[in-house]
């Protein structure tokens, strides 16, 4: 692919993956505020703005098979873990925004964690195996996930108790 087209077509994957969560965001508002055929259609367009963002995703091969997808998965949450949320930190810092640092800090503890569940995953696929099926537990303020019976009462990141977690 020729190099204009290549970031034109990474700047659509982005915007329609961007407009897939927005619109998600904006369905659950929606439902919060008792307007549930307006939440219907913001999940109805969050969905195809997923479709074009797949299509958009394989004109780019970025989908690979399973083992790919957790290394690039792993490569995404390091430089996350690594370089762009500290160097977002310290703007937010560095500009006194603490609601900024506060959302920071969330993410960059959750990635960690996600970084390295995909390493583990990575070497049981590599190995042709699956991991566990216990559960996973994530918190619905801050990200922190955990795989198997979360260990604290409480988010170790934002304090919430764990009952309020959502499970998969």
């Amino acid at each position: 692919m020729r190099p204009m087209l290549q970031k034109a077509m990474e700047e659509a994957f982005a915007g329609e993956s961007m407009a897939h969560m927005k619109y998600m965001i904006f369905s659950d508002i929606a439902k919060k505020e008792g307007f549930p055929n307006v939440a219907r259609l913001f999940e109805a367009t969050a969905y195809a703005e997923l479709v074009h963002a797949t299509n958009h995703a394989k004109t780019l091969d970025i989908p690979k098979d399973t083992s790919g997808n957790l290394q690039t998965g792993m490569n995404g949450e390091n430089f996350e873990v690594d370089e762009m949320y500290p160097a977002y930190k310290a703007l937010a810092e560095l500009y006194g925004d603490k609601k900024a640092d506060k959302s920071i800090v969330y993410a960059l503890e959750a990635e960690k964690i996600h970084a390295q569940y995909y390493q583990d995953a990575k070497a049981k696929v590599d190995a042709k195996q699956d991991i566990s099926d216990e559960k996973i537990y994530v918190c619905p303020v801050c990200g922190y996930t955990h795989i198997g019976t979360p260990p604290d009462d409480k988010c170790p990141v934002c304090n919430i108790p764990k009952e309020k977690y959502e499970i998969f």
